[in-house]
């Protein structure tokens, strides 16, 4: 009788996920406008999904901000905790809540904020312009994503930090380590599940980021700051081809389940 606990959540898990993502692969399956009756496609959508070259590069670009969301944000994290946790620097938790305050930010009023920095005109000095650069846009766009998530990936790392027993420390002291050798040898093997769900959250973020190219270059110049998710929503809604933006979503889904679920086993296995 166990299952009847769980029951209203597999209902709601089913209604508002399952249903929806069933639906999405029935509408890839068709040439639809979203208006008119539509006509069985088949697999076309995902046949041209992968000769378009358009596309390809979308989801080449979604690879690429993940270096920015992700990569980056973890390694500059686990430095940053490191020597705080380390230092034991007073005001601790004043500042976990300062560098997690992007975090409770709204992404549209984010990129308003920092599409003023890049404005071509009054714009941050370098920084100028980088938004209607062919090369820098999409760099531009990382930069944003890197500044974003290194206040979350920190905080998860210092609470993992937290939880380490000092006698492994004072261990390794006694063996002579030093700061680098107690980091690589005591504090990352220890906080290996942390940046497993840390690179989870900011994986998913990378893959899935729309508002942040709405509302700072849509796509553009040219298509050189295209992702997957933008390119769902301008094929449904701009251009009227709601089979082929549902394909592009359904493989946007199936790429980000799959490297979450690598990260995640490979989590599993160093925690094991």
């Amino acid at each position: 009788m166990g299952w009847l606990y769980v029951l209203p959540g597999l209902l709601v898990y089913g209604l508002f996920l399952l249903y929806p993502l069933g639906r999405a692969v029935q509408i890839s399956l068709y040439d639809w406008d979203g208006l008119t009756v539509g006509t069985w496609a088949g697999l076309q959508n995902y046949v041209d999904l992968v000769a378009d070259a358009e596309l390809r590069g979308a989801f080449v670009h979604a690879l690429i901000l993940m270096v920015f969301f992700a990569a980056i944000p973890v390694v500059l994290g686990l430095g940053l905790a490191s020597i705080l946790n380390r230092a034991k620097v007073r005001g601790l938790g004043f500042f976990r809540t300062v560098i997690f305050l992007p975090q409770v930010v709204a992404m549209v009023v984010i990129a308003v904020a920092w599409r003023r920095i890049y404005d071509p005109v009054s714009g941050l000095g370098p920084l100028r312009g980088w938004l209607g650069s062919y090369d820098l846009a999409l760099p531009a766009i990382g930069l944003i994503g890197t500044w974003f998530e290194i206040g979350l990936v920190t905080v998860l790392l210092l609470a993992g930090m937290g939880r380490i027993p000092g006698e492994l420390y004072e261990a390794a002291r006694l063996d002579g380590a030093g700061a680098f050798r107690e980091f690589f040898a005591v504090t990352l093997p220890s906080v290996r599940g942390e940046i497993a769900v840390a690179l989870t959250l900011t994986v998913i973020a990378a893959l899935k980021t729309f508002d942040l190219i709405y509302m700072t270059t849509q796509g553009g110049p040219g298509t050189s700051t295209l992702v997957p998710s933008y390119a769902v929503y301008d094929r449904a809604f701009q251009i009227g081809e709601v089979g082929s933006a549902a394909a592009i979503g359904v493989a946007l889904t199936v790429l980000i389940f799959a490297i979450t679920f690598v990260i995640n086993r490979i989590g599993d296995r160093s925690t094991a």
